[in-house]
């Protein structure tokens, strides 16, 4: 069970708020952690660290990968890959290939050159597509839905 009476929200919250410096309401912040917290639990972690993980899983960073800076992300029916290029020539030498959940990428910066980037879905074999514009070569591959499920028996061992 949530320890609710711990929280001091009463009518003047809003008031009090308002009229807090940031300091204050970050030591606010802390205290309420420490008081939700179980005892046992303060030694190892501490609440600021807490608080950072909750910022860095709201704001979703791009994929990134080694020289290429790349970005993956999906969408309901495609797989977008973004990759940005220094130079408009290489799109020349570049080639492009792809698994159902990696993108290759050889040839740039230099010859010998190969990245490869996982995908964050399962994409179909066909139907690739490349636009570079601005700078940017953009990758839109659509999804595979895999409906293939198979079931797992359990035997019980005595």
């Amino acid at each position: 069970m949530f320890p609710w009476n711990i929280f001091p929200f009463n009518k003047n919250m809003k008031d009090t708020m308002k009229n807090m410096k940031p300091e204050e309401i970050e030591n606010f912040v802390q205290d309420l952690m420490r008081k939700i917290m179980p005892q046992n639990m303060m030694g190892m972690m501490n609440p600021q660290d807490l608080m950072n993980g909750f910022q860095s899983s709201v704001s979703q960073q791009p994929q990134m990968t080694g020289v290429l800076n790349s970005a993956a992300f999906e969408t309901h029916d495609f797989v977008f890959v973004r990759i940005p290029l220094k130079s408009e020539e290489w799109l020349k030498q570049l080639r492009i290939y792809h698994t159902s959940n990696k993108l290759i990428v050889e040839h740039i910066p230099e010859q010998e050159d190969k990245h490869t980037i996982t995908l964050p879905a399962i994409v179909r074999k066909k139907g690739a597509a490349a636009n570079y514009k601005d700078g940017v070569l953009e990758i839109k591959i659509p999804k595979n839905i895999d409906m293939q499920y198979s079931q797992i028996d359990v035997t019980e061992i005595l």
